[in-house]
């Protein structure tokens, strides 16, 4: 969950280090810190506590000079946030500095261990305890810091991604990875590897890589590159075995990374729905012949045909999207598919053949559990499928096939576009999969492509009537708790609805299955207890959720509620109403959700929240 980036060439580091601490600084802000080999051949170490710019200020007086570097932004795992335990670490004789993501589980028996053959500790880090294991065997085995970081890493239980400064050789950057992503850019000058001209970036995920290169190595679990100012690079197993790595271009616009006039990314990802949207479907729908092109299907026919269940493994927000998916796939393809949350999942004992289906579904593609989930599906020959977003991330390289959702980076740790993107696939998936087995008529199958193509423009006209939110949120700013009710399809909307609100303005927030609030919630209802209300179409259901906003309204509960346009009946009820566009029920909660993220972030900016780095939260939840 913490953030790494590295630099090795003929520029200078700091400013590259530093604007990619901040480019990653999404995946975690507790404290920050950065390694150089200055001019001087001095190894120089700066640390603060909290965001990337109390590091800056730090360094305001010091030297960073030099070219070569490593730097950290730290969600904390191992001891408090401070200054002492931000990255990276020295080791004892502070010829070594280290940066890790990730968790050495086995850190309390090696920092005895090294305890007891003099080693002294000033933190109490597991990375700090990685660093001063590599320096023991250096010393002990008299060898080099390659050779070291091996030997160390094989006596290592966890994950990792690390990278590793020696003073002593200013022209060589150490990298290593095990369950924690890490990426090398390959710079200008390297295919050639002319003296003076080549360089090296390393990067967590690819947003501090872009600006100087499309051009990267996606480390695989277990490996240990070595990279050279020549312009060379090495790269072998724990085993020593040299690999052949693969050389991948990004897809990625420089722009996507920015704000784009947006105050924060969280709003301008809310925004960019409609287009992010299109891009999702783009070449996914033949809206001549109204039909669905999703190659993980149709090249995989013979898995998914004789399937007796899916089951999709998710976590936090993309459970949210499983469980909308799961109520699609049921009604399109006539196949039972049960929705797990990963952690949970990979702790059981789940009854799985080789017939089963396993869906896992992760915005950063490197969710540790969700991992987890797959490798556990593989033992039992399970055929897995990926959904994710990040392009070469763990996930696609771990399934057997999938989607990449498309939506472009998200920056903004609670998650909007990219749950939309998930929702659109699963939708996409279900509808392949019908027409693979035939459970859809074929009009209705039109029908439901005509309409989901209109989607990204239904997006668009609900982002117009979400401009009033902003007003009405300021009454709710010092709220203790919310109520989030929603039925059928739109169950799973209330609580993602409920997970933004207290992700990033700290309100407690339940969603609920509307009619389950007589089954004990109705207690909490009174006039202190806004309750959002999602009450879209008509019919039974419809009925049924009038019914309980009367019940909720007889208590003096505040009404905000999510209505299709042209409502009277709950309208009315309501004391802060949002009008979608008509759809169909499996497409509402693209409309949906779309307002109660906006209320979200409002409310949020009411209370003074940063929205983009809620506390205690990172973007990619790399680690249990």
């Amino acid at each position: 969950m913490c953030g790494i980036v590295g630099y090795i060439g003929t520029k200078d580091a700091y400013p590259i280090l530093i604007k990619g601490l901040h480019r990653l600084e999404y995946r975690g802000y507790d404290s920050a810190g950065v390694s150089l080999i200055n001019q001087g051949g001095d190894l120089v170490v700066y640390k603060a506590k909290g965001k990337v710019s109390a590091l800056e200020q730090s360094v305001s007086d010091k030297d960073i000079s030099g070219t070569i570097g490593i730097a950290h932004t730290r969600w904390a795992t191992h001891g408090e946030p401070n200054a002492t335990n931000a990255h990276p670490h020295y080791s004892q004789s502070h010829a070594l500095s280290l940066v890790h993501n990730g968790i050495i589980e086995n850190y309390k028996t090696l920092r005895v261990e090294l305890e007891k053959n003099g080693i002294q500790f000033a933190g109490e880090t597991d990375t700090e305890v990685l660093v001063q294991l590599i320096e023991y065997m250096q010393v002990t085995h008299q060898c080099d810091t390659v050779t070291a970081v091996h030997l160390a890493l094989k006596n290592v239980v966890g994950a990792y991604a690390i990278a590793v400064l020696d003073k002593r050789n200013p022209n060589q950057l150490i990298c290593a990875r095990k369950g924690s992503p890490l990426i090398i850019g390959i710079g200008k000058g390297n295919d050639k590897a002319k003296p003076g001209e080549s360089e090296f970036f390393l990067g967590s995920d690819a947003t501090p890589i872009i600006e100087f290169t499309d051009k990267v190595i996606y480390l695989q679990d277990e490996e240990i590159a070595v990279l050279n100012r020549n312009g060379k690079h090495a790269i072998t197993n724990l085993d020593s075995i040299k690999q052949t790595p693969q050389m991948h271009v990004l897809q990625m616009n420089l722009d996507e990374l920015e704000k784009g006039g947006y105050p924060h990314f969280m709003l301008k990802e809310i925004y960019e729905q409609p287009n992010a949207i299109r891009t999702c479907m783009r070449g996914r729908i033949d809206p001549t012949n109204k039909d669905i092109i999703l190659s993980g299907i149709r090249d995989n026919k013979e898995h998914f045909m004789r399937a007796r269940r899916i089951i999709i493994c998710a976590c936090g927000t993309s459970w949210h999207s499983a469980l909308i998916g799961k109520y699609f796939i049921e009604e399109a393809a006539h196949i039972p598919v049960e929705v797990e949350y990963a952690s949970e999942f990979r702790y059981r004992n789940p009854v799985l053949d080789t017939s089963d289906v396993v869906i896992a579904i992760s915005q950063s593609g490197e969710t540790a559990d969700t991992l987890a989930a797959i490798q556990l599906a593989k033992q039992h020959g399970c055929f897995v499928y990926g959904v994710c977003n990040v392009i070469g991330s763990s996930i696609p390289r771990n399934t057997d096939s999938g989607t990449y959702i498309h939506v472009g980076p998200e920056i903004g740790v609670a998650s909007t576009k990219a749950f939309t993107g998930q929702l659109i696939t699963l939708i996409l998936f279900g509808l392949a999969l019908a027409k693979e087995k035939n459970t859809l008529d074929e009009v209705l199958f039109h029908q439901l492509v005509d309409d989901l193509m209109l989607i990204p423009e239904k997006m668009q006209q609900t982002l117009e009537k979400t401009k009033g939110i902003e007003q009405f949120a300021k009454a709710f700013t010092y709220c203790k708790n919310f109520i989030y009710l929603g039925r059928g399809y739109n169950y799973p909307v209330a609580l993602e609805g409920a997970l933004k609100l207290k992700e990033i303005s700290y309100i407690h927030a339940e969603g609920y299955p509307a009619a389950e609030m007589k089954h004990g919630p109705i207690a909490l209802i009174d006039e202190e207890m806004p309750v959002v209300v999602i009450a879209t179409k008509r019919g039974m259901l419809y009925d049924k959720i009038v019914s309980n906003i009367q019940e909720i309204k007889s208590r003096r509960g505040k009404i905000i509620s999510v209505v299709t346009e042209g409502d009277t009946a709950v309208k009315s009820m309501s004391d802060y109403c949002i009008e979608i566009p008509d759809t169909r029920d499996s497409y509402a909660p693209l409309l949906a959700v779309i307002p109660l993220q906006v209320l979200s972030y409002y409310i949020a900016i009411a209370k003074g929240r940063n929205v983009d780095q809620p506390r205690n939260l990172a973007k990619s939840v790399t680690v249990e």
